[in-house]
């Protein structure tokens, strides 16, 4: 017997992946249609509809009304489809009162079962190329999500972002459409890990010690890289935190995001009260790993294209 809509989203909300994907399947017509009806015919239609299968993945949690999950995901496609027109865009939500919070605190089930899909999420990440995996990471889960941000910061033209991020998203949605209920690894405890390494490694290197971070945890031929700017070593990277420390400029870890061997952390940069203009408000570092350790570092300065 076909299931309703309504059984599958609580089946999806309960982590299975392969409901999720079935439904997808089932209204991926419709959300199709109000990308076209926006946006015309064209590789913006099919970004539209695609980011709107990743906003699902990372969202269905929230739907309160497992009935209306088929306009809830045209309302998505809608949102970006009117995105795209008005330019730089930020990363993709629905209308804000689909995703509205039921107002009692979840149950430890409820937090469980969002967690299932959580786990799933980024389990099918980590299956992803190490160059597609890189530029989901950057679109959805970082300040540097717009193509030309992504593009500057992986060192790619504008069309090479475009074509992996539709890989990563045809290879997401069809490991939907395939997927069996099974465990994955919590993500969790190893989220918490890495934001406790790299807050431990941000206080350090405040306290004036980076050279230490850098010997114990780079590689020693690591490259530094700065988009438009120097490349070079570890000394690169040494000599430039010290030259900010002299200046008063100060960091504060604000996002960490890992898969795999990419590790991104996002920090505030703080100037000094006499000279608040010294630099940039954030930086954005983008850590590619070999067993562990840096091989590469590329840091950035995003525009936040957030809302």
């Amino acid at each position: 017997m076909t299931q309703s809509d309504a059984e599958l989203v609580v089946l999806a909300q309960t982590g299975d992946a392969a409901a999720l994907g079935a439904l997808l399947a089932r209204h991926e017509a419709g959300m199709r249609a109000v990308a076209l009806s926006v946006l015309g015919y064209g590789p913006d239609a099919e970004d539209a509809v695609q980011d709107s299968i990743v906003v699902a993945l990372r969202r269905i949690g929230e739907l309160r009304d497992p009935t209306a999950v088929g306009s809830w995901l045209r309302a998505i496609v809608r949102n970006n489809a009117r995105m795209t027109l008005r330019g730089p865009r930020p990363v993709p939500v629905a209308e804000p009162e689909w995703f509205s919070q039921p107002a009692d605190t979840p149950t430890p089930e409820e937090v469980l079962d969002r967690a299932a899909m959580r786990d799933w999420v980024w389990h099918s990440l980590g299956q992803l190329s190490e160059p597609d995996r890189l530029v989901t990471l950057l679109r959805y889960f970082s300040d540097a999500s717009s193509y030309e941000q992504i593009a500057a910061v992986c060192g790619v033209p504008v069309g090479t972002v475009r074509s992996r991020l539709s890989h990563a998203r045809r290879a997401l949605a069809g490991g939907l459409r395939t997927a069996a209920n099974v465990a994955h690894t919590d993500v969790a405890a190893s989220n918490d890990s890495r934001w406790r390494e790299g807050s431990d490694m941000i206080t350090t290197a405040m306290s004036g010690d980076f050279e230490r971070v850098v010997r114990e945890n780079w590689w020693p031929d690591a490259e530094m890289v700065v988009p438009g700017g120097p490349r070079g070593g570890r000394e690169l990277a040494i000599n430039g935190m010290n030259r900010d420390l002299a200046a008063g400029v100060r960091q504060r870890l604000r996002n960490v995001v890992a898969s795999g061997d990419v590790l991104i952390w996002e920090t505030d940069l703080i100037s000094p009260p006499d000279d608040p203009e010294h630099c940039p408000p954030a930086a954005l570092w983008l850590q590619l790993l070999r067993a562990g350790r840096v091989r590469q570092l590329t840091l950035f300065h995003p525009v936040p294209a957030r809302v």
